[in-house]
């Protein structure tokens, strides 16, 4: 996959198994159910955004799945993602539990179901549910799927297994947590990283390197932290359930970082990550 600097909000990359996925989308881990996730996932669609991703594990799959039908956009223009949880591992189990998100979001079909963890009792366990998430595609129940937190290893494993390869792999990903080896594995494979957590949930937003671009570019470090991983060729998926930062966030297709800026990001991996370290799953 080539770096695309040139993207608008209306962007889309174009999956493996044939989707088009939008390049920026609104996240909502931790937007507490009820009203909170619904008035955030309506601000995010009224500003622009197509892409909601939500997983069984954040309890607010009915009220993202409201909010969509609310917008009365149509079906197509609005890309939904959930996810499979540790509990629910297997190849029966997670077929089930991808029609129970599909019963809590209302919805006849996702756009993309991702494996959440690679965490399983066994390997042979998440191979079991990867077969389960092929059959629900085939049915027509997911239109892409894909996995989550998978290393350079879990995605071998993966590949040695089964000729269907992930559509996505979204992990945490910002010039932090920065690994230039699975983003080159994904970029041979035709897979399409994804961001968690890229704004470091606010953690880094004081990096003196990250403050010099964003003043050098009158942009907020969340912006700037957006369009460095836009440049990467990486969809982002910010979250907030700020109205304000919501806006903030999709601002970012008015600029663009240099090379020496980039290059200058790049160099600030120090892996101190905000989530659970996916290498230590065996």
């Amino acid at each position: 996959m080539s770096r695309q600097p040139d993207l608008t909000f209306s962007s889309r990359f174009r999956l493996n198994q044939g989707v088009e996925i939008p390049v920026l989308g609104l996240g909502v881990f931790q937007s507490p159910p009820g009203l909170p996730t619904r008035r955030a996932v309506t601000w995010a669609l009224e500003a622009g955004y197509r892409l909601i991703d939500t997983a069984a594990l954040y309890n607010n799959e009915a009220d993202v799945g409201e909010a969509v039908r609310l917008a009365k956009l149509p079906r197509e223009e609005v890309f939904v993602t959930t996810k499979l949880w540790h509990s629910d591992h297997g190849f029966e189990n997670s077929q089930q539990a991808a029609r129970r998100s599909l019963e809590r979001l209302r919805l006849d079909v996702l756009d993309l179901y991702l494996i959440h963890w690679p965490r399983a009792n066994s390997p042979e366990d998440r191979l079991a549910s990867w077969r389960g998430l092929e059959k629900l595609q085939k049915e027509g129940l997911c239109r892409a799927i894909g996995v989550s937190n998978y290393t350079v290893r879990h995605l071998e494993e993966l590949a040695a297994h089964s000729g269907v390869v992930p559509a996505v792999d979204q992990v945490e990903f910002h010039p932090f947590v920065f690994d230039p080896d699975l983003l080159a594995y994904c970029d041979r494979h035709g897979i399409r990283l994804e961001a968690w957590a890229p704004l470091t949930r606010g953690r880094r937003f004081d990096d003196p390197a990250v403050l010099a671009v964003a003043a050098a570019h009158r942009k907020t470090p969340a912006q700037v932290l957006i369009r460095w991983g836009l440049e990467h060729g990486i969809v982002e998926i910010p979250k907030s359930t700020h109205r304000e930062r919501i806006v903030e966030n999709s601002n970012v297709f008015d600029f663009h970082l240099s090379r020496e800026e980039l290059v200058r990001l790049d160099g600030l991996r120090d892996d101190r990550r905000v989530g659970w370290n996916p290498a230590e799953i065996p």
